[in-house]
Order: structure tokens, then sequence, then C-alpha cells
């Protein structure tokens, strides 16, 4: 079901009068332990990013990044300019307060909006890349294993000490998905499978050479976290990456 911006902020209206009743029945500490995990918290910053535009000439409470950096890293929420005037605290799943997500904005020019960025997945990145770093220093080049596309290839996971393959959780699907290097040696998380079904169910018109990687984010209160771009095959219509 698609989360909209009208629902997150009804959803947020409903909590704030639920907490306001229950305040003097429950200790802060419990009413911490109690709170919805993601579609309040998701809504509370989206409104006071709201406030803090019109406030401020159309301006977004966002983190300087370079221009390099990916699109889904590229504007995270500095929340240092929402508090306190437009939110008592940063919220309990965000990396500021100890949480494992990142707020960002997708859509910054026309409809900044209000994602999270998981952690977790940059935790088991950073594993891989510690055991990477260290085959490298003794061989001198990654353990490839299969060519996947132009510069994207499949790591030999037995070479790096991995009993089995290491895997994320998909926040999308819930799916176990696996991980790629490109030819600049960075990992990457593995999205076709994601990617597959989401085009089995939508009806957007892609062609070869869109990133089609918007089509998760659309309905999902995530980014695709460490994602290379994607694009469709102009035959077959399956997820592929995206050489440029």
């Amino acid at each position: 079901m698609k989360v909209t911006r009208k629902k997150l902020l009804l959803l947020l209206h409903l909590i704030i009068a639920i907490s306001l009743l229950s305040g003097c029945l429950y200790p802060e500490d419990k009413l911490k332990q109690n709170q919805v995990p993601y579609l309040d918290q998701l809504a509370s910053v989206q409104l006071a990013v709201e406030q803090f535009q019109q406030d401020n000439s159309g301006l977004l409470p966002i983190k300087t990044r370079d221009m390099t950096t990916p699109i889904y890293q590229k504007y995270p929420i500095d929340f240092n300019k929402l508090i306190p005037r437009y939110m008592q605290d940063t919220p309990g799943t965000s990396f500021e307060s100890g949480g494992v997500y990142l707020y960002v904005l997708v859509d910054v020019e026309t409809n900044p909006t209000v994602k999270l960025f998981d952690l977790t997945l940059t935790e088991t990145i950073r594993e891989i890349n510690f055991r990477l770093d260290d085959y490298r220093r003794k061989n001198g080049y990654p353990p490839f294993k299969e060519v996947v596309s132009n510069k994207v290839f499949t790591l030999d996971f037995k070479k790096l000490g991995y009993t089995e393959e290491p895997y994320v959780v998909s926040p999308f699907t819930g799916n176990n998905l696996s991980f790629v290097i490109n030819d600049e040696v960075d990992i990457f998380v593995d999205y076709r499978p994601d990617l597959y079904a989401a085009l089995q169910k939508s009806k957007n018109s892609y062609v070869t050479g869109d990133d089609i990687r918007d089509i998760l984010v659309q309905d999902s209160m995530f980014v695709p976290a460490h994602s290379l771009p994607y694009t469709i095959d102009p035959d077959k219509k399956e997820p592929i990456f995206l050489d440029k």
C-alpha cells in the first residue's frame, strides 16, 4: 500500500493525540519503548522539513555533500537545523540517536520527501571490505568470480574466508540480497530481485537507459542503500546494471 504524505501527516496527528491522552498514565521511558518505530517518526520529520522549507525561502535542512556522493546519500537531513524549533529531539531510530537509519531526502527539486537509509547494510559491507583489503594486500587483486556486466562482478567469498556467502535482508521485500563489486573495487548490494518483483507489478513505462531504482522508493519508506544504477533489458524487460 502506498504511504502518501497525507497519510503520514494524519498518522502523526493521531499519534500525538494518543500520546497526550496516555502521557499521564505511563512513565517517559515506557512511552519511548512503545513508540511506533517508523511511520510516526517519518511523519514527524516530514512535517518539520516542510515547515523549515516554508520559513526559509525554499531552503532544505540538509547537510552539504560532494556532487559525486551517491544519490541516495546525497541529501541527509541536518537535525541541528530542525531542533528545537521544528522538532523536540531526533527520532529514536535515527543514527544521531543511536538508531540504525539515516534520514535522507529524495526528490529535492520537486517534492522533497523523507526516506530511510538502512545503515545495517553499511555494517555488512564494512566487514566485507575489511576482508577484501586483507586479500588484496596479499594477492594484489580482488577474488572475482563471475562477470555480471561490463563493470560489475560477483566475488568468490570462500577466498575471503566466508563459509557461507554474506547477505543482507531487503527493507523492501524481506528477501535476502547478495553483493557485487564494480571495477573500482566498491561493494554494492544487488537489488535485481527486488527490482524484478517491482517491475512485474508496475505500470511505469521504463525504457533502456532509465535508472529504474526509483520504482523501489515510490511506495516505500526506504531508499536502496549502497546500490548501483539499474536500467531495463530491452528484450527481456528485466533489470540489468546501467553502464555509464
